[in-house]
């Protein structure tokens, strides 16, 4: 081949594969999985010494709040530096009124976790599914979940969250004008400085059933697909990320993750906010059981998933595989 004859930009003067050797692989990696980025779901029940494992959700247990330290502290062991609590009450009603319990089980859990690992964000959901007798996200009236009463319920909670030590309140109902009923309780009550964290764009998936077993929440009356987004409706997102923006969320979450890449590529380049995205119980799952049944490396799998969800754009990542993935991280 001539000088005249050669390919400039092309093969054989462009081999991509130079950069794909041991050494130089790592060096040019574009998006990178750090224990810092994750945030780590906590199911926590009434009781003391509970550790009860989660059949459809393998690795995973409900713990009772004295319990829940002892797995926070070896979730921070392995370098995770937040978690997101979950309540199941021994007892339930209609208006949920355990939520905003000042002896609540996330309440106690907050209060333990805080005196005992100071140095751990707390995070809690914000939502009545797991302390309605229906399962419903709020109160239920006429055959339907009635917004506007459902907005005072869900303040009320948040500000008793941030009363016992929680960082980071997370509204996930989907209620309409929430944030803005959240963040005016918690600075009426002093907690300013406590964040918002909004399950903004949250759609009706079938991907929950798992979480659902976990915290006792199916709902026995109605769906929720008429508060829950389309799952066909990515555009909606947009509007509904931009409305808890302009509310006061401080940061967003698109929820579940993997089915919804696009959007949560999309909410990451229209809006300047940390953006978090939840690797959610069915995810998580069948990933799991297709590694207990020999048919993938579930860690592997685990591993791309969790990094398919960092390269669309997530600066958090919430994920019951974050001990997992976090020990993998640190050891490189």
């Amino acid at each position: 081949m001539t000088d005249g004859e050669k390919h400039v930009g092309s093969f054989p003067t462009v081999r991509p594969r130079r950069l794909r050797r041991d050494g130089v692989r790592e060096l040019v990696r574009e998006t990178r999985v750090s224990p810092d980025e994750f945030v780590y779901p906590l199911f926590v029940r009434a009781g003391e010494g509970v550790r009860e494992p989660i059949s459809s959700m393998p690795g995973v247990e409900r713990f009772s709040p004295d319990t829940v330290v002892e797995e926070a502290r070896a979730a921070r062991g392995d370098g995770v530096r937040a978690v997101l609590l979950f309540g199941i009450p021994r007892e339930k009603d209609e208006r949920g009124s355990r939520a905003d319990a000042g002896d609540g089980v996330v309440q106690r859990a907050v209060r333990s976790l805080k005196e005992e690992l100071p140095e751990l964000t707390v995070i809690t959901d914000v939502c009545l599914c797991e302390y309605t007798s229906h399962g419903q996200c709020g109160i239920w009236e006429d055959g339907d979940v009635d917004n506007d009463a459902t907005l005072e319920r869900l303040a009320s909670t948040a500000v008793s969250h941030a009363e016992a030590g929680a960082d980071v309140v997370a509204p996930s109902d989907m209620m309409d004008g929430r944030v803005a009923a959240v963040r005016r309780a918690l600075d009426e009550a002093g907690r300013e400085e406590t964040a918002i964290l909004s399950y903004a764009a949250k759609y009706a998936s079938s991907f929950y059933g798992p979480f659902r077993d976990a915290a006792d929440s199916a709902p026995d009356v109605g769906d929720r697909r008429g508060y829950q987004m389309d799952p066909a409706n990515a555009r909606e997102a947009l509007r509904e990320v931009r409305l808890d923006v302009e509310e006061g969320a401080d940061m967003v979450m698109v929820k579940p993750a993997m089915p919804y890449l696009d959007v949560l590529s999309s909410v990451r380049r229209e809006f300047d906010l940390p953006t978090a995205a939840y690797h959610v119980s069915g995810e998580y799952a069948m990933i799991r059981a297709a590694g207990e049944k020999g048919w993938l490396d579930d860690a592997e799998a685990m591993h791309e998933a969790v990094l398919s969800i960092k390269r669309a754009g997530a600066d958090l990542v919430v994920t019951y595989a974050a001990r997992q993935l976090a020990r993998r991280a640190r050891a490189g």
